[in-house]
């Protein structure tokens, strides 16, 4: 590769880190920007609070159906023109909710906003598709990193919103990051499509080739137990804070800034730990952290009254293991089917999307000590994730002692 070709390279790559990380804040505008505007949407639908939740349930159906197709879509035509139409879509959407004053209608434009905002899920592909070794992991430690930040922040960005602009204020800016991502997208990325390939795989097959691998179900698993850790506690921490605790929403705003803090330094510790130890190793550390964590918030449950430290302690050093151990787990997950990176990346979105609300709702639907079931979650995710580590580590030593074993999983 000459100087100039190899200068072209690196500033698509800086543009694609910008739109990636933009495509990340956008993915917490149609969910936790929102929630603060929960009572403010039932007053103007005239609506329950439960009725607007059903807008929230079926966001969440609809980026679950839209990913699955285009992932492997997009190893057949491009991501371009795929990031577009969903990024179209979705601003459509959101536009089609500020004007709504039909609640049926705003779940119609809710779910069509959904369905572009799928196409998030190619940013793995992305990254994929766009980087190198160490470049990779170091990008996916960046944007686990800005996902829990961006994640910690919204509350309170969705407070002000709420104050200064009404429940349509992050439907607006939806819409102002939608439109310069779209502009951005199509600047950035060449118009490609993937090479003809005759031995390329239809879409059920592409799933049932990826799903059938038992180290990329189980790498992705490991990720998806520790973002679920992460996700439990965003779900139920209102319930502890607000309801338990008796916080006013502004003081649990700054609750969760603390929490994103943690993500900085768990960011900052995962990329000094990638430059020298592999990923089994950062994976371990990470998932024992969780297990740290859960252990320790279960002492302070048994010994403790609640209290915000109580809660904040541990996962804070929950949150510092999360941010270890997703990045790698991911990576090598991804690293196994390049040629099928839409598809590996629709697959492992799903079973985080998956376990992330599952662990969630068993959680939140748990006894009344919410910070004891969180611990004992904790334990059970990151032992199980850990024993998952363990076999997947013996297979590949495995693999490569003997690499030519017939009939067996590749």
């Amino acid at each position: 590769m000459d100087k100039h070709s190899r200068a072209t390279t690196r500033r698509q790559q800086r543009g694609a880190i910008s739109l990636l990380l933009a495509m990340i804040l956008l993915g917490v505008f149609p969910l936790d920007v929102l929630l603060p505007s929960f009572p403010a949407l039932a007053a103007h639908f005239g609506r329950s609070a439960n009725d607007i939740a059903l807008s929230i349930s079926l966001f969440a159906v609809g980026i679950a159906f839209a990913q699955l197709l285009i992932g492997p879509l997009s190893d057949v035509i491009g991501r371009k023109g795929l990031l577009l139409a969903g990024m179209s879509v979705s601003l459509l959407g959101a536009l089609g909710c500020v004007l709504s004053n039909d609640y049926t209608l705003f779940l119609v434009f809710r779910v069509m906003q959904a369905l572009g905002c799928g196409c998030f899920v190619l940013s793995q592909a992305l990254v994929q598709d766009l980087f190198e070794g160490n470049e990779r992991d170091r990008l996916r430690i960046l944007m686990v990193t800005a996902t829990g930040i961006f994640i910690s922040v919204s509350p309170l960005a969705g407070t002000f919103l709420q104050a200064t602009l009404g429940w349509r204020g992050s439907f607006w800016v939806f819409i102002a990051l939608a439109a310069a991502v779209l502009i951005k997208t199509w600047r950035l990325l060449d118009n490609s499509r993937p090479p003809h390939d005759p031995s390329r795989l239809g879409f059920i097959q592409s799933y049932q080739r990826v799903l059938g691998n038992f180290e990329f179900v189980g790498c992705w698993l490991i990720s998806a137990f520790a973002f679920a850790c992460h996700f439990s506690f965003i779900v139920i921490s209102p319930l502890i804070f607000m309801e338990q605790l008796q916080m006013a929403p502004y003081d649990f705003a700054l609750i969760l800034l603390i929490y994103g803090a943690a993500y900085v330094f768990g960011g900052l510790f995962a990329s000094v730990m990638n430059r020298h130890i592999n990923a089994q190793q950062q994976i371990f550390t990470g998932l024992s952290l969780i297990l740290l964590s859960g252990l320790v918030m279960l002492y302070l449950a048994a010994n403790h009254d609640l209290s915000a430290a109580t809660v904040l302690i541990p996962m804070l050093i929950c949150t510092v293991g999360t941010t270890i151990s997703r990045p790698p787990a991911t990576s090598r997950a991804m690293s196994l089917f390049a040629e099928n990176a839409g598809a590996s990346a629709s697959a492992g979105s799903t079973i985080i999307f998956i376990c992330g609300g599952l662990v969630s709702a068993l959680i939140s639907l748990g006894p009344a000590n919410l910070q004891a079931t969180l611990g004992y979650g904790f334990v059970v995710l990151s032992g199980v994730s850990l024993l998952l580590n363990s076999v997947i580590g013996r297979r590949v030593s495995n693999l490569r002692s003997n690499p030519v074993m017939p009939g067996g999983d590749h």
